[in-house]
C-alpha cells in the first residue's frame, strides 16, 4: 500500500468530506490542494445513471472548453495536397497523407488528435487496429472528419475535447491545469457539465448525474453538489 505523504495529508485535511461543494468552491479548493512540483492536470469524474452497454444510453460528445485545456495538443492532418496549406495555416503540427499513413503502419502514433477528410477515411480503415485502441481514429461525430479542415484543427488547438462514458458509467475529462485561475477551472467545468446534461438519454428516468468529483493529478478528490454545479 502506497504511503501517504505529508503534503497529501495536509491536502486531505483541507477538505470537508461531509460537504458537497459548488463548482466555484471546488475549483478554488482543488488548486489549494495541488502541491506537486509540476503543473498538475485538473480532472472531472462524472458518474452517470446510464448503462453504456445499451446503445440508447451511450453518452458521448464534444465540447470546446472556453479557457482551453492547458495542454500542448499535437495534431496530424491527413489531407490531400489541396488542403495542406489550409491545415498548416490553422496550426496542424504534421500535415500530409501517404507518408504519414506509412509511418502509422510502422507503429508511429506520436500525436494526440488526427484530423482528416471524408475522402481519406477509406485509407484509414486498415489502420483501425492501430488507431482505435489509442483513441486516434477520426470520427465525424467529434468533428475530426470534415471538409473544413482549418476549423477542425483550430478547434482542437483551442480547447475542443471529446468525451465518452466508460463501461462503469463514468465520464473522465481534464478541464485544465493547476496553474489556471479559479474562474478558468470553474468555467471549463461548467461547460463540460452543461454539455453532458444536454446529452441526457431520453430513456433515463430520475437522477441522471449521480456524483461529480474534481481532483488534481496528485491531489484528493473533492465532491461537487450535483444540484448546484451550474452556480456561479
Amino acid at each position: 500500500m502506497a504511503k501517504i505523504t505529508k503534503k497529501q495529508k495536509e491536502a486531505k485535511a483541507k477538505i470537508d468530506t461531509s460537504n458537497l461543494y459548488s463548482v466555484a468552491e471546488a475549483s478554488a479548493l482543488v488548486k489549494d490542494t495541488s502541491s506537486a512540483n509540476f503543473d498538475e492536470s485538473i480532472d472531472l469524474a462524472i458518474r452517470l445513471n446510464v448503462d453504456p452497454r445499451k446503445a440508447n444510453q451511450m453518452v458521448r460528445g464534444v465540447v470546446t472548453l472556453p479557457h482551453g485545456t492547458g495542454k500542448v495538443v499535437r495534431v496530424l492532418a491527413l489531407v490531400t495536397p489541396d488542403k495542406e496549406q489550409e491545415a498548416k495555416d490553422a496550426g496542424a503540427d504534421f500535415v500530409g497523407l501517404d507518408e504519414y499513413l506509412e509511418k502509422i503502419k510502422s507503429g508511429w502514433t506520436d500525436v494526440d488528435v488526427i484530423v482528416t477528410m471524408p475522402a481519406v477515411m477509406g485509407k484509414l480503415g486498415p489502420l483501425g487496429r492501430i488507431l482505435g485502441p489509442r483513441g486516434l481514429m477520426p470520427n465525424p461525430k467529434t468533428g475530426t472528419v470534415t471538409m473544413d479542415v482549418a476549423k477542425a484543427v483550430s478547434d482542437v488547438k483551442g480547447g475542443k475535447i471529446d468525451f465518452k462514458v466508460d463501461k462503469t458509467g463514468i465520464v473522465h475529462a481534464s478541464v485544465g491545469k493547476a496553474s489556471f485561475e479559479n474562474e478558468q477551472i470553474a468555467g471549463n467545468a461548467r461547460e463540460l457539465l452543461n454539455t453532458i446534461v444536454k446529452l441526457k438519454p431520453s430513456v433515463v428516468k430520475g437522477t441522471y448525474i449521480k456524483s461529480i468529483n474534481i481532483s488534481s493529478t496528485m491531489g484528493p478528490g473533492i465532491s461537487i453538489d450535483t444540484k448546484r454545479f451550474t452556480e456561479q
